[in-house]
């Protein structure tokens, strides 16, 4: 009687293809948000994967600076993957026990609204992480300008965990009852992910309600001479 041969092992499965993520159509994105952790580690989590996705983007960082809360999670994560880090900050807040120890280059500005208008001027696009009054006023100044047609730059709202779901509610709201145009609407971009968030940013398109852009505003607020320069 013959003796059945083993069966050959099979061929070892091919080596993973490697995935690269497309060159981003932004150089810098700012962020704002808390100068406090929050209460729930998913917030602290999301502000580290945004530096990484930032970092895998080979996408640098502008912030308000300083090493503390969720701004210096995610200041740290994207100057610890090699990406460069842009902090600005008023004079009148350099002091360790407001911002922590500093990361990568600090621009110092001499108050809060050139402090903004630094931070938007350096960006191509504009990311809020979970905060309070300061995240708030800095998105919501941002989302301002852009209705206004100071610039064409796209604003994202990371929504961890549904922190930002009553504002958004609130901005429905307002477009209900006629205070807030639906085209004004599309300028904020959500999702719950930084991933997600990313990749609905480099696909934005502006949209617009043939206002007819304030040149000489957008010089005064975010110091250039021409539109082109800061739509990008």
């Amino acid at each position: 009687m013959e003796t059945q041969q083993p069966m050959p092992p099979p061929p070892p499965p091919p080596p993973p293809r490697l995935v690269r993520t497309a060159p981003s159509r932004f150089r810098r994105v700012c962020v704002f948000c808390g100068s406090s952790s929050g209460k729930k580690p998913s917030y602290q989590l999301a502000a580290i994967q945004l530096g990484e996705e930032l970092v895998e983007r080979s996408i640098d960082l502008v912030y308000g600076g300083g090493s503390v809360g969720l701004m210096g999670l995610v200041s740290q994560a994207v100057y610890d993957g090699g990406r460069h880090v842009l902090g600005v900050i008023p004079k009148t807040l350099m002091f360790r026990e407001i911002t922590g120890e500093t990361i990568g280059e600090v621009r110092a500005v001499s108050g809060m609204h050139q402090r903004k208008a630094e931070m938007a001027r350096q960006a191509d696009a504009f990311i809020a992480l979970p905060g309070g009054y300061g995240t708030l006023e800095e998105l919501l100044e941002v989302i301002t300008w852009a209705q206004l047609g100071i610039h064409d730059k796209p604003v994202g709202l990371l929504n961890v965990d549904g922190y930002y779901n009553s504002l958004l509610s609130f901005i429905d709201k307002a477009v209900d009852e006629g205070f807030i145009t639906t085209t004004a609407r599309h300028i904020i971009v959500s999702a719950t992910s930084a991933h997600e968030l990313m990749s609905k940013l480099e696909e934005y398109e502006p949209m617009h309600d043939g206002m007819t852009p304030k040149l000489s505003w957008e010089m005064e607020q975010l110091g250039q001479s021409a539109k082109s320069d800061i739509s990008r």
